[in-house]
C-alpha cells in the first residue's frame, strides 16, 4: 500500500457519513423554517469532515502509541499498527487537518454572523477550539477520555446537541422550531456506533485497560444500553416530527429505523463480538439516510 492509500486508511471514509448526518439534520430544520444558505451547508459539511478525520488520525495514534491496536484487535488494521504511518507522520498529519479545519471552522463563523455579531462569533470560534481538542483528547494523552468511559457522552454532544443544534443556529440565530429532539435523535444514534465499535473490541479493551462504557458496564448491560440508545433516538426523532406538524413526506425519512430495529435484536442474540464488525457501516449509514432523506424531503 503507497502513502496515499495509507493516509485514506487513517481517514476512515466509511466513517465520514455519520459526521455529515448531524449537518444534514439541521440544514433540513432550516430549509423546513426558510433560513436555509448553502454557502454555509457547504462550509458546515467541509468543517465538521475536517473535525471527523482530525479524530481519526488521533484514534489512530493513540491507541498505536498506547499499544491497544495490537495483534489481538478484533476490527480492521490501523496505520500505525500495520506500519504504514509512522507515528510522527500521524502526528504532522493531525496537526495539518486541525489547522486547514480551524480555517474552515473561521470561514464558516464569518459567513454566518458576518461582523455584526462578535459574541456569537466569539462563542463559536471557541466551540471549534474545544471540538479540536476533543477530536484529539479521545484517545491521546494521559487523560485521555475515550478510555475513562467518557467516549459516549462526548460523541452524543458533538454529533448530536453541538452539531445538530449548532448547525440550525449558523442558519438561524435560534434555538426553536424543536431542533433539539432531531439533536437528541442523531445524538443518540452516532453514540450506538460508537457503543457497537466498543461492544466489538470490548474484551481486548478490558486487557489493556481501555476502560470504554461497554467495558464498565458488561457484555449483557450493554446490551440494554445499546437498545435504550436506539429507542431512545426513534421516540426523539418522532416526536420532533409530530411537534414540528411535519408533512407525511418527511416521515419518509423514518424508515432508516428499519435497519436500526433489526440490528437492536442482531446485538442481542450475538455471542461473537467479531461478527458485530458489519453491523457499524448499517448503522452509521442508517443515520445518514435517516438525515438525507430529512433534509431532501423538506424542500418539498
Amino acid at each position: 500500500m503507497n502513502k496515499a492509500s495509507a493516509w485514506i486508511s487513517a481517514a476512515r471514509l466509511r466513517t465520514l457519513p455519520l459526521s455529515i448526518a448531524g449537518i444534514l439534520a439541521g440544514s433540513a430544520v432550516a430549509v423546513k423554517t426558510a433560513v436555509f444558505s448553502f454557502p454555509i451547508l457547504v462550509l458546515a459539511l467541509g468543517t465538521t469532515l475536517g473535525f471527523q478525520v482530525l479524530s481519526n488520525f488521533a484514534n489512530d495514534y493513540g491507541d498505536g502509541i498506547k499499544g491497544t491496536d495490537n495483534q489481538d484487535r478484533v476490527g480492521p488494521k490501523r496505520a500505525l499498527q500495520s506500519g504504514l504511518l509512522t507515528a510522527k507522520e500521524l502526528k504532522h498529519g493531525m496537526i495539518l487537518t486541525a489547522v486547514i479545519t480551524l480555517f474552515l471552522a473561521s470561514l464558516l463563523i464569518f459567513t454566518a454572523f458576518g461582523g455584526e455579531h462578535m459574541v456569537l462569533s466569539f462563542i463559536f470560534f471557541n466551540l471549534g477550539i474545544a471540538a479540536i481538542i476533543a477530536a484529539v483528547k479521545y484517545t491521546v494523552g494521559a487523560n485521555a477520555y475515550g478510555y475513562k468511559a467518557m467516549g459516549d457522552l462526548f460523541v452524543f454532544l458533538f454529533f448530536g446537541i453541538i452539531g445538530v443544534v449548532g448547525c440550525y443556529f449558523l442558519f438561524s440565530k435560534s434555538l426553536g422550531n424543536h431542533v433539539f429532539f432531531l439533536a437528541i435523535a442523531i445524538g443518540c444514534m452516532s453514540t450506538a456506533v460508537l457503543n457497537l465499535n466498543n461492544m466489538r473490541d470490548r474484551i481486548q479493551d478490558a486487557k489493556v485497560q481501555k476502560n470504554t462504557l461497554a467495558v464498565v458496564l458488561g457484555a449483557k448491560n450493554v446490551k440494554t444500553y445499546h437498545s435504550v440508545l436506539i429507542i431512545t433516538a426513534l421516540v426523539s426523532a418522532l416526536i420532533y416530527l409530530f411537534a414540528s406538524q411535519a408533512k407525511p413526506l418527511y416521515y419518509l425519512a423514518l424508515i432508516a429505523f428499519i435497519p436500526l430495529l433489526i440490528n437492536m435484536f442482531k446485538v442481542f442474540e450475538n455471542e461473537d463480538p467479531a461478527l458485530l464488525d458489519p453491523e457499524l457501516k448499517k448503522i452509521a449509514l442508517s443515520t445518514f439516510v435517516f438525515a438525507l432523506l430529512l433534509f431532501v424531503t423538506s424542500f418539498f
